[in-house]
């Protein structure tokens, strides 16, 4: 089979990238390289990779055109800076209208996208959160900008598969809490913690999900997610326990910021439904692995949509 994927140098991209050349599929990428790393993908006699954005209409086009993939798989996203609301809407909205067009012209038969939890706003009005919750994406640009990404993908008549991921973690994460808690205790430097709750699930695991979406599993939209959430407090101690260090340094504790939500929790039952039972990594195998990686690659990025700084 043959699948382009957009951002895949990034953590979900990259993971998902190699394990379709695993099983003997011609795999084209793009990436601007923002946050991905062309180091994520070894060369192979059956992956191309192309720099570049999917703003580019042109070369949006001559990429699919050339390519004639079976299935598009699109992970790349802007969500480094929150106040970049004009490279979000570059890249997530006029990106997804460029790829949404490309796909149709040149016949793409399968379409997966992934958005965020956050298209549900950050005081959902259930917990967990169903697919029948209202989208409610005014928190950040990120939100709003990969929300209307997913309206046109549902507008554009294309056989397509949403999943509304829970915090998706693990070796080649560049962004959120996990590399923001390595880079400071490596650094010697204090951590704050909120009580915030997540649903943390590692990208071997979705990747695994992807795959079956990628073979005609499932139509629309769906949450790829445990089902419960820890707080972000085990998650910090988690790589604390990784890290091997014989002082376990107390982190601060600080309350919500106004921009992030108490707990994202979202049910995944529609999805256990049409893919069947899905396994989860523990999450201290999850963090071993990402603490591996970040000793042998670094850990660069540390990317939050959040506008709450950090403490020096």
């Amino acid at each position: 089979m043959k699948v382009f994927i957009t951002g895949g140098c990034g953590q979900v991209g990259s993971h998902v990238a190699e394990a379709l050349l695993a099983r003997g599929d011609r795999v084209v990428v793009i990436d601007n390289f923002a946050t991905g790393r062309a180091g994520h993908l070894a060369p192979h006699e059956r992956l191309t990779v192309v720099e570049g954005s999917i703003a580019d209409r042109a070369l949006v086009h001559r990429l699919v055109d050339e390519v004639r993939p079976e299935v598009l798989i699109h992970t790349a996203a802007s969500y480094k800076d929150p106040d970049d609301w004009l490279g979000d809407a570059e890249t997530n909205v006029i990106g997804m209208v460029h790829l949404i067009a490309a796909a149709r012209r040149h016949g793409v038969k399968r379409f997966l996208y992934f958005q965020t939890a956050l298209c549900y706003g950050v005081r959902p009005l259930e917990h967990p959160i169903t697919l029948n919750h209202p989208k409610r994406p005014g928190n950040s640009s990120y939100a709003i900008s990969k929300t209307a990404a997913e309206d046109y993908l549902e507008l554009s008549g294309l056989d397509f598969v949403s999943f509304r991921l829970a915090n998706v973690i693990g070796p080649r994460n560049l962004s959120g809490p996990l590399p923001i808690f390595y880079q400071r205790l490596t650094e010697g430097k204090r951590c704050f913690v909120t009580p915030a709750r997540r649903d943390f699930v590692s990208a071997a695991d979705l990747t695994r999900v992807v795959l079956q979406a990628s073979d005609g599993t499932g139509h629309g939209a769906y949450h790829f997610s445990s089902g419960g959430d820890i707080a972000i407090r085990d998650l910090y101690d988690a790589v604390v326990t990784a890290l091997g260090l014989g002082v376990r340094p107390e982190p601060e504790l600080r309350p919500l910021a106004a921009d992030d939500a108490p707990s994202i929790l979202l049910d995944p039952q529609r999805t256990l439904q049409d893919f069947g039972a899905l396994s989860f990594t523990p999450l201290a195998e999850t963090v071993a692995r990402a603490v591996a990686y970040y000793r042998a690659f670094g850990v660069g990025g540390g990317y939050t949509h959040l506008k709450s700084p950090m403490p020096a």
